[in-house]
């Protein structure tokens, strides 16, 4: 991948900060009125509609899905009382035995892997969380009865593999981590949505360092004004969905999120 292609999207449309803010409000209306921040419908919007490039598309949602995660903490810890979060710090420290390697790995595997490569492995990833997303929403989770040494191992695995996740597509992963919580370690969906968090920063701040390092990294700073306006849309459409959430029936906004998501998984993997 020449750097040229790596931090300059294409012109079509113009990167104006209102379309940027008007997109990341839509997918943050969106993310929030399902309980998640948007990242997974914002990379498609990135690659698709402002024409960036697979890694600096990933690289923008990444800075944005990090803003967001920072936003929506003091929230999260006023829903949730602090002692109920502080008493699964062991959780959270499981987890991000594997995430924060998962993390460094999957950033650096984005940064070598060639862009076509790139774009195939994103639409791939865009049909699993389709399939994660549904399969969460259409059925109730049970949490599995392990063994605590089986537990911890299964959790640290599924630690490493969310990380690789986020860090490839620059999502914060809740979309994973909320579901693993309630398997692994039978925290109510609630809490597990306080429990994401605590893991999701230090993991995205590991895969952003790891990016800060690539020349594609130049992206955020040859962006600023579309990142900063993207971002401020996707907080303000978080926190406004966020609001909502439950007033669109999932009956109907699930299937549509999902066909959205398979949709974009084939744009992205006929990307040229």
């Amino acid at each position: 991948m020449s750097q040229a292609e790596a931090t300059h999207p294409r012109s079509i449309p113009r990167l104006t900060a209102s379309w940027a803010f008007a997109g990341g409000a839509v997918v943050g209306l969106v993310g929030g009125l399902v309980g998640l921040g948007g990242a997974e419908f914002r990379l498609p919007l990135l690659l698709s509609v402002f024409g960036f490039a697979a890694l600096a598309a990933v690289i923008v949602n990444k800075a944005m899905s990090l803003v967001v995660v920072i936003a929506a903490i003091p929230t999260r810890l006023a829903a949730v009382p602090l002692t109920e979060v502080a008493s699964h710090w062991t959780v959270v420290l499981n987890l991000l035995a594997g995430s924060l390697l998962g993390a460094w790995v999957g950033a650096s595997w984005a940064t070598r892997l060639a862009a076509a490569t790139l774009y195939k492995v994103l639409a791939a990833l865009l049909v699993f969380l389709a399939v994660v997303f549904a399969a969460e929403r259409m059925g109730t989770l049970a949490a599995l009865q392990l063994a605590e040494p089986v537990q911890i191992v299964a959790g640290v695995a599924a630690g490493f593999g969310i990380g690789v996740v986020a860090a490839l597509m620059g999502v914060a992963g809740g979309e994973l981590l909320i579901p693993t919580l309630v398997l692994l370690f039978a925290v109510d969906t609630k809490l597990a949505g306080s429990l994401s968090l605590l893991v999701s920063l230090p993991t995205m701040l590991v895969a952003f360092f790891r990016y800060s390092r690539d020349q594609a990294f130049a992206v955020l700073g040859q962006n600023r004004r579309f990142v900063v306006a993207m971002g401020a849309g996707s907080v303000a459409g978080s926190v406004t969905g966020g609001l909502l959430l439950g007033v669109a029936p999932e009956a109907v906004l699930v299937p549509l999120l999902v066909v959205l998501l398979l949709a974009s998984a084939v744009k992205v993997w006929r990307h040229t």
